[in-house]
């Protein structure tokens, strides 16, 4: 069956008609997937595995990669992290979730947009809201867990955020050599200048990473690059 438009449109046509409506975001989801013929919100999703661009690049990672997921804000780079973290639970590994920008609940509601209940991972996800992470703060934390656990971060650019935390280099630094020696892997979320001009180039690249701060980007192994639902991945140089 086709769609009448690409799931992350009908995603955001959900979260809108959440607010619009005053409904929870999962009845939103489950009234448009009703209107492109299906059941349910699950039932779509599970119809069109192929539209989830998370499947692939996971499937191609390894125990101490450093990912870069980069977009303007509403395209999608928090749910493509969240599909990552399922396909790795999904893969009978643990993922946590480490956010300066959302509360409890807005991870929760960003699970139900892909069609996920976080409840049927049991205790594989972890989730920290806390206002101190930083690179120590997220080791500290990870001291126990096991090798194969995929962390992401939400957001690159918040690490350094406080006078007294390391620079941002230093830290991604120190948490390359973390995840290489514990074999995790660690996908960043970053923010994209607004100088990036989606009418002359598809998609972000590496030179539209927003960095207040010296970072080299040749730390990490995959560079992953969201516009309106293109996903393009670019090579480290």
């Amino acid at each position: 069956m086709k769609l009448s438009a690409p799931i992350y449109r009908l995603k955001r046509k959900a979260k809108l008609l959440s607010r619009q409506e005053s409904i929870p975001l999962h009845q939103a989801l489950d009234q448009v997937a009703f209107h492109e013929g299906f059941g349910s919100w699950s039932l779509l999703a599970a119809g069109y595995p192929s539209l989830t661009p998370a499947s692939k690049p996971f499937a191609q990672l390894a125990p101490g990669d450093l990912v870069l997921v980069g977009a303007r804000p509403g395209q999608g780079k928090t749910l493509m992290s969240l599909e990552l973290a399922v396909e790795a639970m999904k893969a009978g590994e643990r993922s946590a979730f480490y956010t300066l920008e959302y509360t409890e609940k807005d991870v929760l509601d960003r699970f139900r947009v892909i069609g996920v209940e976080p409840a049927q991972f049991n205790d594989l996800f972890k989730l920290d809201c806390s206002d101190v992470i930083n690179a120590d703060y997220i080791m500290r934390t990870l001291a126990a867990a096991p090798r194969g656990t995929l962390v992401v971060i939400d957001y690159l650019q918040l690490l350094d955020q406080g006078r007294e935390n390391p620079a941002l280099g230093v830290q991604v630094e120190a948490l390359k050599s973390f995840a290489q020696d514990r074999g995790m892997i660690l996908v960043f979320i970053a923010q994209i200048h607004r100088s990036y001009d989606p009418s002359k180039k598809p998609c972000p690249d590496a030179r539209d990473v927003r960095l207040p701060n010296p970072l080299d980007l040749k730390l990490f192994n995959e560079l992953c690059f969201l516009n309106g639902g293109e996903v393009q991945f670019q090579a480290v140089n």
